[in-house]
């Protein structure tokens, strides 16, 4: 089962490469003013609270109102678009790249987003689980509930209208969440990965492996 995804070809590509790359874009039209320069170290939110901000990366300027943007994750600056350097930009621009060195747990979550089958969210809108399936979460555990095709799995609340979501992947138990009830979620973002009880010892055995072989 493990040839048929790939697995070592997978868990080869982050050996040689334990890196997430995050691409910084501008927020809005302005004149920018780079904080930072590669090479340095950056970190993201941080504190007991989470009231820390991450490091300052730019400012960018637009009617006189200076906003400065931090860091969401720790790493190090590895691209910033200095040609731009005081310069009016677009929204949207790629102005800088963080290397965030991938922890085990990190790097757990990216392979079986690769392996498990994604349920994507139909619209950007809040989600929650649907009654009954929360219900069964809340007994059982995620990892034991059943879901099939038709089964009304979620809530979907958009624009103070709530609308029935139902699951139409194949049959699987719920592994993993990707999601927090009530909190937006992006267009054809994934809000769980589905796992077929067949490929259960696969998972098992992904993250046993990570778990022993990585630092």
């Amino acid at each position: 089962m493990g040839e048929d995804i790939g697995f070592d070809e997978i868990f080869a590509k982050y050996r040689s490469d334990p890196f997430d790359y995050v691409d910084i874009h501008s927020l809005h039209t302005g004149r920018i003013r780079f904080q930072v320069r590669e090479g340095d170290e950056v970190t993201g939110v941080n504190g007991e609270w989470r009231h820390l901000s991450g490091t300052a990366l730019y400012v960018l300027t637009r009617e006189r109102n200076p906003k400065t943007v931090h860091s969401p994750t720790n790493g190090t600056v590895s691209f910033v678009r200095n040609d731009l350097e005081g310069l009016f930009t677009e929204a949207g621009e790629k102005i800088i790249t963080i290397k965030h060195p991938l922890k085990k747990r990190e790097i757990i979550d990216k392979i079986l987003r690769q392996v498990l089958l994604p349920f994507n969210a139909p619209e950007r809108a809040k989600y929650y689980f649907s009654p009954e399936i929360q219900s069964r979460i809340d007994k059982y555990g995620q990892r034991e509930v059943m879901v099939s095709p038709g089964d009304e799995i979620m809530t979907m609340s958009l624009m103070k209208r709530d609308t029935p979501v139902f699951y139409d992947g194949e049959p699987g138990i719920i592994h993993s969440l990707y999601f927090k009830s009530g909190i937006t979620v992006d267009q054809g973002e994934p809000l769980i990965g589905i796992c077929s009880k067949e490929k259960l010892p696969l998972i098992q055995k992904i993250i046993t492996r990570v778990k022993a072989e990585w630092d």
